[in-house]
């Protein structure tokens, strides 16, 4: 605070003696426009540099210097769900720890880790429990601060995040440094990509010339971990040996790994004793641990709102929902609409069930997002591989929203765009992967042919899902009629009612 005071008091004074002189000037009557021009000239020129150009300042440097140069709070066990990403990053990081080992086996030092994944997976987390494993100082900036206009500018400050880190590090007695650049694919692009702007390049030259310049034996270690979820998009340059010596996954977490991410959030929040984390874990595949956390978050929203002190299984089912769909909406279709909705989703939920017994989540006619209703399955286990009869099992359950407005009302509507849009990618995905009468065909097979082979798909299942409504016509009536009177039916309660009128 001293010396920004002082660097204050010293601008006031020299804007005060430069004021006193420009008036003395006028009243001896000199012509002071050239000074007049020179002058505006040159704060023109400072307030770019400074406000726009190398003099911008990182926040979250500005943070971490704020904080008394603190190691970050956050260990490995205050993440859940990443077990494998966290043993690999820690083993990469056991270099650093144990340099002395490193050296004498002739590892080379660590330089580089790249930690890769869909956005919400706890990239940043994990490199800030990286900076609490080592006991280093820990500086964050994001690939986008970079970058500008001005040629040289992000080169300079790729120069003075590496000499903050080491100062920092000095100041705060500590023995290394991890500089954590998020999105680092906007600074790390593979070149020639921006043509018309040379700035890209010379920043990432930098930043490779920054990487090796550290070397065994230094007085304080500096670890460069980055993070994106485009690896495919990064210069070679930058994912060679000897610069990011790593490249760890951090992919979605799996059903444990949910239940584990659940667990740790759920810690400061009261929960009722009808609520089971498993069968959350289980309903939520496909969920990032930021997903997760939001589920909990708005489950806690539901409950203010309700009075209540407890979060019960209804608002964690209500929180699934509206982070998978978003908020409810105050739309009022017609009655007529509304029992085209009713058909509609209990078509998905028959054939759903058909399909695989106990899939069926909930079905409802309330408007969430862009969707007038929507029935939601809840996956057996998580899966990565599929047979070709459960894509067309998945296709069949998109298609039946359609087929079932057909069988009851003469024609189709809008409200299968999605369906439809979905059913068309399940078949594109059967015949890429040879899972159709095409057999194995190349990724460059023209594209009339693959949509050949999607019509023939789509009409062959849509054939079979009319075959199967009609056989459940009744049963689809008075489900529809339930529907519509309580707007949203329970997949258990529509099992039993199913299993009844069967």
């Amino acid at each position: 605070m001293g010396v920004k005071w002082l660097k204050q008091l010293y601008r006031e004074i020299m804007t005060g003696i430069g004021l006193a002189v420009l008036i003395f000037l006028i009243y001896q009557g000199f012509d002071v426009t050239p000074l007049l021009v020179i002058g505006t000239m040159f704060f023109v020129l400072r307030f770019l540099i400074e406000g726009r150009g190398d003099g911008k300042k990182f926040e979250s440097l500005r943070a971490n210097a704020a904080s008394g140069l603190a190691i970050p709070s956050v260990s490995f066990e205050d993440i859940g769900g990443q077990e494998v990403a966290k043993r690999e990053l820690k083993e990469a990081l056991n270099l650093m720890r144990n340099e002395e080992r490193a050296r004498k086996l002739g590892i080379r030092p660590l330089k580089g880790i790249l930690l890769a994944g869909p956005p919400g997976t706890g990239k940043t987390l994990m490199a800030k429990a990286a900076a609490n494993y080592t006991d280093s100082v820990f500086l964050s900036a994001v690939g986008s601060e970079f970058v500008e206009m001005y040629a040289g500018v992000g080169a300079s400050r790729v120069r003075k995040l590496f000499k903050k880190a080491y100062q920092d590090a000095d100041k705060a007695s500590k023995s290394s440094a991890i500089i954590f650049i998020d999105e680092i694919d906007v600074l790390g692009a593979k070149r020639g990509r921006n043509s018309g702007h040379m700035e890209y390049d010379q920043t990432l030259n930098e930043l490779l010339t920054q990487i090796d310049g550290i070397r065994v034996g230094q007085k304080i270690k500096v670890l460069v971990v980055g993070a994106t979820n485009r690896v495919d998009m990064l210069d070679p340059a930058l994912m060679r040996p000897g610069r990011f010596d790593r490249i760890v996954k951090v992919d979605l977490p799996d059903k444990n790994g949910r239940l584990h991410i659940l667990k740790i959030h759920a810690r400061n929040k009261p929960l009722a004793q009808d609520v089971d984390l498993e069968a959350v874990a289980k309903e939520t595949f496909g969920f990032s641990g930021a997903h997760l956390e939001s589920v909990l978050n708005e489950a806690a929203i539901y409950a203010l709102r309700k009075n209540r002190s407890e979060i019960s299984a209804s608002d964690l089912r209500d929180a699934i929902e509206k982070v998978m769909l978003g908020e409810k909406l105050d739309r009022h279709p017609s009655l007529e609409e509304k029992r085209r909705i009713a058909y509609h989703e209990i078509g998905h939920a028959i054939l759903g069930e058909v399909n695989r017994a106990g899939s069926v989540s909930s079905i409802t006619i309330s408007s969430r997002g862009n969707a007038l209703g929507y029935m939601r399955l809840s996956p057996a286990d998580d899966q990565y591989l599929y047979t070709k009869d459960e894509l067309a099992g998945r296709i069949q359950v998109c298609l039946a929203g359609a087929v079932a407005e057909e069988l009851v009302f003469g024609q189709r509507s809008t409200g299968a765009v999605n369906d439809i849009e979905q059913a068309t990618e399940i078949a594109k995905k059967m015949i890429l992967s040879g899972l159709s009468d095409l057999g194995i065909v190349s990724k460059d097979i023209p594209q009339t042919i693959i949509h050949e082979g999607i019509t023939k798909i789509i009409k062959e299942q849509e054939q079979l899902v009319k075959e199967i409504l009609l056989k459940f016509k009744k049963e689809m009536e008075m489900l529809a009629s339930h529907l519509l009177e309580n707007e949203k039916i329970s997949g258990s309660i529509f099992r039993q009612m199913l299993k009844a009128a069967v």
